[in-house]
């Protein structure tokens, strides 16, 4: 991607999220044998699908998934980021990346989980971007 212009989304995601949610929450892009140690936990993980322009503009899909103690937790913590992204990602420059439009289809929602101590809550985000120069 980065030969077309393109920014690492998974990598800004983390470090903006990671902001947005404050220091008692982990943001990651991979999960390991520590999770339950380590709720609540956002991971954001970049699908294979999406697309750019070749280049400048990259239209990645994302999905991000939170874990937590209860269901309720998971559910809550999962709306306020489908909050953050749709209301104040786009827009949002950092160092490297300028992001526009966001969108999300369907909502977040309960994903299975082989672990039944915690539970999983994730959505799938259309999230478009491109480098700042």
């Amino acid at each position: 991607m980065a030969d077309v212009g393109s920014v690492d989304v998974e990598l800004e995601l983390i470090k903006w999220l990671q902001a947005k949610a404050g220091p008692t929450v982990v943001v990651r892009d991979e999960v390991d044998n520590h999770l339950l140690e380590e709720l609540p936990t956002i991971q954001v993980q970049r699908l294979p699908a999406g697309g750019d322009d070749g280049f400048r503009l990259d239209r990645a899909l994302v999905d991000i998934d939170v874990y937590d103690a209860t269901r309720a937790d998971a559910i809550s913590l999962a709306g306020q980021v489908r909050g953050w992204l749709l209301s104040d990602l786009p827009g949002t420059k950092t160092s490297t990346a300028v992001f526009g439009r966001v969108t999300s289809t369907p909502p977040p929602a309960v994903r299975p989980y082989e672990n039944t101590s915690l539970r999983r809550v994730g959505a799938t985000y259309q999230i478009y971007s491109h480098p700042v120069s």
